[in-house]
This record gives C-alpha cells, structure tokens and sequence, in this order.
C-alpha cells in the first residue's frame, strides 16, 4: 500500500475557485499529446499538490484508456468530478480544452487569411522534434510507474508489437489486453494489482486529499436514479443541438451535417486521435469536401504543437469547413470558420463528459476489487507500448520527412536529441522545451543561408 510519507502534513482542502486556476492553467501547458498531458497532471496532482493518490489516479486513467474520446481530458473531468462534483468535472474537462480551441481558431484566421509564414514553419519545424521527445519521455514515465513486473513489460512489448508491426487496430489490443488481465489476476493476482508487482504502487508523495483509503463522497455513489437522470441530460444536450441546426439550416446543411459527422467521430476515437484520423480525413475530405488533403496535413501539424488533445484538429477542420463554404456570406468568413469550428467540438467533446459523469460511479465502486482492477491494469500496460508506437509515429515523419529513401534530417534529431536530454538529465518541464526548441527552429531558418554560403549546409 502507498504509505503516507509522515514528514509531510496532508494537504489542506481545495475550493472549486482554486481548482478552477489551476485547470484553466493545465489548459494552457498540456503539450505533449495525451502522454505528455497524462504525466503532466501525474506529476502535478499526485505527486505536487497531493490532490488524488497515485493508486486512485490509475485506476481512474485505467478507465478514461477504456472509453473513445481524449483520456487526459477524461481524466481531468474525472478528478475534477471526483472532488468537486458534477461543476467540478464540467469546468475541468472545459478549461482542459477551451485554451487549445481558442488557440487553433486564431492559428486557423491566420493560415486562411494570411497565407503560409515561413516564420511560423520555422517554429514549427523545431517544435515537432521536441513534440517527439515529449510523448518518449511520457513513455517513459508512466511504463516506469505502471509496469512492475516482468508480465506487464512483457503485456507492453507485446501491444507494441501488434500496432507497429501487425498494424493491429487499438480496440483489439484493448479488448485482448483486457482478457489478459482478467485472466491473470485469477492466475497470478500478485502481477495484476492496481499499480503492478506485489499488489502495490511503491511510490510515496505523501497523504492525498483523495487517498487510498478515502470513502467514495456521497455524489460519487452510483444510483440508478443519478444515472438515468444523466442519460436524459445528455440525450437534451445532443438532440436539442442537432435539433435546433436541423431545424435552422436543414438536414442537409453544412452545420448541421458537421453536428452529426463528428458525432459518430467522436465514437470511434478508441486510442487516442491517431484512430480516428483516417476516418475524419475520409469525411471530411473524400466525401463532404470541407477541405483539401493538404489542408487537413496542415492541421495535424498545428494540432500536434498546440496544448490540448490532439483531436482539437477537427476544430481546424471545422473552421477551414466554415470558411470554405462562406456559411454567412463572403463578408463573415472569420465568423463562419468560428460557428463551424465551435459546433464541431461541441458535438466531439459531449460524449466524452457523459461517459466520465455516467460511468465515474461504478468505476468508484471498483477501485479496492481485484476482479476489475485486474482487466484495467492489463489495459495500461498494452497502452505503454501504443505510445511507444506513437513516438516511433513521430520520429518517423519527423526525421526522415520523405520516408527512410529519403533525406536524414540531422538538425532535427539534433534538436529532439537535445529535448530528451533536457527532460531526462535536467528535469526542464514542458514548456520551456516548447519554447527553446521553437526558438531554435527560427534560428535555423534565419542562419541557414549564410551558412550556406560559407559552405556549411545543415
């Protein structure tokens, strides 16, 4: 069991007003793709501020892993639900999002109206290998924490194996990851408790406000009634939407067809952003033609470099769709692009607050039994291995931009070397990596004549 640590006092109490500075902040630093946002808030809320144990946070990360949907998102509105009820959840998992939805409806203004700035594709250029150093260094940490045992490194290598290898999809190695687990925690329960080896998480950063041992708060016990009365929110919310664009614009509509797109979209996001991608693009590109396939390349750059979920790219997709098909005339394309971009993620985040709100009480009930922690535990060791795929996505693409036929790019494994360095040798944190690494970009672009022309060529 994780031992309070009894140099350190417990944490006093949080408010929902500090609560809310503090997810409005996580808003704005959660770089990284969901590996490096699901560290962020590890290192943050467990191990900082000793909000949630480290054993109640993995069980809770263990089930957003479950759902289709953004898991760090999930997991903040999980947290934020757990400790401040139903406003709790709702203002975390918003603010998780809001900053990134901001962010991209400006980036989208600006590559519309403005055209490509080499400026901004230097920035770019040095910020993707160090977005690549970011999801390796998460890798890193959360395999570090959940993987205690040799079966679960095996359970890792395995779930790596399958999606870089056999292409296998997501939900398949969630479903046979789980399984595993099932079976295992009846064969070798000691291997597949919550945390990994000897049925513990070793780790200790003192009492938390949510601990080990902490009774499940009154709003946080399941009910039929509390779940039936969600359902029904959730169901006013999603058809008073999709009602009133249908009723103002048509079935047909391009508002409305988006509202209806990204909800099956927002269904099928098993394993992060990258799942769903290709159905996006297929939608969005082949068959409504709300943009081009360039364009939507261009999105998943500015997504990757921007904080929040990845899927924050279908706001790009939705204002680039706005703005294509001048919704309110060719005198309001900006307000077009916003419209569309706001009803799309409208209707991609919604399912993800009804699962969290639904579904946190049964997972509540489940945290201290075996028969459920088990399955869940198997499931975040085969997830250790996909970001492992993710960063071998990254580095890739980002280091040999024209596939292994083409061209080496050694400034930028430079620049992603020099990123890992710094997370792993220096402890720097997130942000000051984004920036340095941007700021080098530009430099490149701004030195790389004139070493051209004194022979150097990088």
């Amino acid at each position: 069991m994780n031992q309070p640590n009894p140099s350190q006092p417990s944490p006093s109490p949080v408010t929902l007003g500090q609560a809310f500075w503090y997810w409005l902040k996580l808003g704005f630093i959660s770089f990284g793709g969901p590996a490096g946002q699901i560290a962020i808030m590890h290192q943050d809320l467990v191990e900082k501020k000793r909000w949630i144990s480290e054993r109640r946070y993995l069980h809770a990360l263990n089930y957003c892993m479950l759902l289709p949907g953004p898991e760090a998102q999930q997991l903040a509105t999980y947290v934020g639900w757990l400790m401040h009820r139903t406003w709790g959840g709702v203002i975390a998992g918003g603010l998780f999002v809001l900053p990134s939805l901001l962010i991209l409806i400006g980036l989208s203004w600006i590559y519309l109206a403005f055209g490509h700035l080499p400026a901004v594709a230097s920035v770019l250029y040095g910020i993707k290998p160090a977005v690549t150093a970011i999801v390796l260094f998460a890798a890193y940490r959360i395999g570090s924490r959940a993987l205690k045992n040799w079966l679960l490194w095996t359970m890792a290598a395995l779930a790596f194996l399958a999606i870089f290898a056999l292409q296998a999809p997501f939900p398949l190695i969630v479903l046979a990851a789980a399984l595993l687990g099932a079976v295992g925690g009846k064969l070798a329960p000691q291997k597949f408790a919550v945390g990994g080896g000897h049925g513990a998480v070793n780790n200790c950063y003192g009492p938390a406000l949510i601990d080990d041992d902490t009774p499940i708060p009154a709003h946080a016990r399941f009910s039929w009634k509390g779940l039936s009365k969600l359902v029904f929110v959730g169901l006013i919310l999603w058809g008073g939407a999709i009602g009133f664009l249908c009723a103002r614009y048509g079935w047909n509509g391009a508002l409305t067809q988006m509202g209806w797109f990204f909800s099956k979209a927002a269904l099928l996001t098993f394993g992060g952003a990258y799942a769903v991608l290709p159905y996006v693009y297929q939608g969005a590109v082949e068959h409504y033609h709300w943009l081009l396939p360039q364009q939507m390349i261009d999105g998943l750059a500015l997504g990757e470099t921007t904080p929040g979920p990845l899927i924050m790219v279908v706001t790009f997709v939705g204002f680039v769709a706005g703005w294509a098909k001048t919704l309110f005339g060719p005198d309001q394309l900006f307000l077009a692009g916003a419209t569309a971009a706001l009803v799309v993620t409208y209707f991609t985040f919604l399912p993800s607050f009804l699962f969290i709100l639904a579904g946190g009480p049964l997972v509540e009930s489940t945290h201290g039994n075996l028969k459920f922690t088990a399955p869940l535990t198997g499931i975040t060791a085969a997830v250790v291995g996909v970001i492992l795929n993710l960063a071998a996505f990254f580095a890739y693409h980002v280091f040999w931009p024209q596939g292994f036929t083409g061209r080496f790019d050694a400034l930028s494994a430079l620049i992603g070397l020099c990123a890992l360095l710094a997370l792993f040798r220096y402890k720097v944190s997130v942000i000051p990596v984004i920036a340095a690494c941007g700021v080098a970009g530009l430099l490149f672009t701004f030195l790389n004549p004139w070493l051209l022309q004194v022979g150097v060529s990088l």
